[in-house]
């Protein structure tokens, strides 16, 4: 019964490897485009703005510190403060782009 035991338990430690394995989180860096087309981390609110236009859309400034986004038509540009943090591609737009 012990012998039994013991292999039920590596069975179950082996699937239990496998299991997590499966459950790897994949980032799928298709939908990055390069930063050259989209603000870079650092950049003021104003150079953002006489570079690329004015946003469609301005959300917040929410928490503290204060967190604004501007959507553009191709990405969205993270703020704190009034420097960038982090611009990403809208989603829809990468995925036209791969589709060409």
């Amino acid at each position: 019964m012990k012998k039994f035991l013991v292999a039920l338990t590596a069975v179950f430690m082996i699937t239990g490897i496998t299991v997590a394995q499966a459950d790897t989180l994949l980032i799928n860096s298709a939908f990055e485009k390069p930063e050259e087309n989209r603000p870079t981390r650092g950049q003021s609110m104003d150079k953002v703005s006489s570079v690329f236009g004015e946003p469609l859309a301005i959300t917040g400034p929410v928490g503290d510190p204060p967190i604004t986004t501007w959507d553009y038509e191709e990405f969205s540009v993270y703020f704190e403060y009034d420097k960038v943090l982090h611009s990403v591609m809208q989603r829809y737009k990468a995925e036209e782009e791969n589709e060409e």
